[in-house]
């Protein structure tokens, strides 16, 4: 007897509504650049690449999108696939360890297909110095046989357009960023953004919300749109538990169930800020000695939790350490103190 035939077991199909949830994520996801909300500039930039190389009948030359997490760079890259009206394929830098994983996916592209890397800077070198042949002559070299029999063959590719994102590019080695032929930065949204982003994300949820209700969450995502989308069906999932309307009041008790304060920290967030406000007296506190006190790895509280920090004005980095500004000890409800100093290591 099978799993699916134990009459103890209660077996969950799929239904319509569900099905209907599971493709929410995807329906979120713009299909054109017209409907692509924020990042002004980079759309007109896109759009301007891409018409040029439709009309002169090529492939569009390579791009890079670089920024933090969350702005969009997957769906641009899946735009920059449907606008021009080519096929894509999409991989990630990590599943690139070697030379050969590279060599695979490029000698499979169809002419004028597009290439998408995630986390590109995170290719194994070899692939990364591969890839330089590759976009710049449509051409890799293949080494057969080792020591002193060992031979090159060229292998021609066909054309292709590269689409490489990272949330780090300073970690993009200077040969590999200088063979993009465009180069965008996302920016952080802004509020009224983050509110036309929200809107479109509840009508697809079949959501009636109040302007007021979408302000306040707009407020608390971090300037992130997935952070946003992820909020609002937290809101949504408390005010139907809860048989009640998404409105203010749902979005204050939902969030506060979920550790999201007004300014959009979350308990990691405050978990630090703990730490540095009333155990080092504000600061300054090293990164190894923060990272232990709350927890984590040094490398969370960096590339995480800090970048936001410093960008709403709470804390700040100084050859000392980190150190609390006085606008975390206002929002902390705390009066500052005039302790030690500790002057950790970085």
């Amino acid at each position: 007897m099978t799993f699916a035939d134990d009459p103890s077991v209660a077996v969950v199909r799929p239904t319509p509504e569900s099905d209907a949830e599971l493709a929410f994520e995807g329906a979120l996801r713009p299909k054109s650049l017209a409907e692509f909300v924020g990042q002004a500039k980079v759309r007109a930039q896109l759009h301007l690449l891409l018409d040029a190389a439709r009309i002169q009948n090529r492939t569009p030359d390579h791009i890079l999108l670089a920024g933090p997490p969350g702005l969009g760079k997957t769906t641009l890259a899946m735009i920059v696939a449907e606008e021009s009206g080519r096929p894509l394929r999409m991989s990630s830098g990590p599943a690139i360890q070697h030379a050969g994983d590279l060599a695979a996916v490029l000698s499979s592209l169809v002419p004028g297909e597009i290439l998408f890397i995630d986390e590109i800077h995170r290719m194994a070198r070899s692939a990364e110095e591969m890839l330089y042949l590759a976009m710049e002559d449509f051409r890799i070299d293949i080494m057969v046989g080792k020591g002193a029999g060992a031979t090159s063959i060229p292998l021609d590719l066909a054309p292709f357009t590269l689409v490489g994102a990272t949330t780090r590019s300073g970690m993009l080695p200077n040969p590999l960023r200088d063979r993009f032929g465009f180069t965008a930065h996302l920016e952080f949204y802004s509020e009224p953004e983050l509110e036309q982003v929200l809107t479109r994300a509840a009508a697809l949820l079949g959501l009636t919300v109040d302007r007021g209700a979408l302000a306040e969450i707009a407020g608390r995502c971090r300037g992130t749109p997935r952070i946003a989308n992820r909020l609002l069906r937290r809101v949504r999932d408390y005010a139907l538990v809860h048989d009640d309307e998404v409105g203010l009041r749902s979005v204050h008790a939902a969030l506060e169930l979920y550790d999201v304060d007004q300014l959009g920290l979350d308990r990691l967030d405050r978990a630090v800020m703990d730490i540095i406000l009333t155990r080092f007296d504000g600061g300054p506190v090293g990164l190894n000695t923060l990272a232990v006190s709350v927890g984590e790895e040094a490398e969370t509280i960096e590339s995480v939790v800090e970048p936001f920090l410093v960008r709403i004005g709470l804390l700040t980095r100084t050859p000392r350490g980190r150190v609390a500004t006085r606008l975390a000890w206002k929002h902390f409800g705390l009066s500052e103190s005039s302790g030690i100093l500790f002057g950790d290591d970085l």
